[in-house]
């Protein structure tokens, strides 16, 4: 008889350590931030900045690379991934709006600006008729990329267009005839051997090992092109959002930022 009291209360111990095991392990679990960004300086500033910072608070951190500007966002949706970062504002919008999909963007990051870039020529005054200028075909920097071609002086957009949804439609002046390519804005750096110029999201030239100094021309990117911290809606208020967030605040990645990504522009 005297032994039941112990017995119980070996039995609760027993369930308690259980519980504290299951409970650590769904806590570890929490611990696991999977980040989507594509391959180029998102990346590395996640694996040189965000990663370390996040890694101090007791994160593990994944970083899955993404080689094109689909896949990411359809990863947050299905939930492969908790966070991605690879778009601007008006991309992010315009997913939302055709896809009908619940994703915010959290937080502005240091972007790489759009640039024109050529293999074959010094300077703008060298275009000429027939020729060749490929830039991106999704929507959003397609009508990004014609956005600088009308400052460049190179193209007339109708009256009216909206420089945020043009597309080559919108072209009334072509004086020079300048034949566009649209294609896939991962395929843009390899353009270079084919075409005369082309207008290269920033990521991708990079990647590919052009340096912002390789330029003609660099866009002033305005607001609406800076890249956003993106993450599903449910999650917004998270605790692992909050410390993603304040580590791309942080003393930290600001330094990161003037030290090896200098050029890039900061919210």
């Amino acid at each position: 008889m005297k032994k039941k009291p112990f017995v119980i209360l070996l039995i609760i111990l027993i369930l308690s350590l259980i519980s504290a095991a299951c409970e650590g392990t769904i806590q570890a679990e929490k611990k696991v931030i999977r980040i989507g960004a594509t391959a180029g300086p998102y990346s590395d500033q996640i694996r040189k900045g965000i990663q370390p910072i996040l890694e101090k608070k007791g994160y593990k951190v994944e970083l899955i690379e993404f080689n094109d500007y689909i896949q990411p966002n359809v990863a947050l949706v299905n939930g492969s991934i908790d966070a991605n970062v690879f778009q601007n504002t008006t991309y992010l919008e315009n997913y939302i709006q055709e896809n009908h999909v619940d994703l915010t963007g959290v937080i502005p990051i240091p972007t790489v600006p759009m640039g024109l870039y050529s293999k074959k020529h010094d300077s703008l005054k060298e275009v000429k008729e027939g020729t060749k200028i490929s830039l991106p075909n999704d929507p959003v920097n397609e009508a990004r990329a014609l956005g600088m071609l009308q400052k460049f002086g190179l193209i007339k957009l109708k009256p009216g267009a909206d420089v945020l949804h043009a597309s080559e439609k919108d072209i009334t002046e072509n004086p020079k005839k300048i034949e566009i390519v649209p294609m896939e804005a991962a395929q843009l750096p390899r353009s270079l051997d084919d075409v005369d110029f082309a207008l290269i999201n920033g990521n991708y030239a990079i990647a590919s090992g052009l340096k912002l100094g390789d330029a003609i021309n660099l866009e002033q990117t305005p607001k609406n092109y800076i890249i956003v911290l993106t993450v599903r809606t449910s999650d917004k208020e998270k605790p692992f959002v909050k410390d993603l967030v304040d580590a791309y605040r942080s003393k930290e990645f600001d330094e990161l930022i003037d030290r090896e990504f200098k050029g890039f522009i900061k919210p």
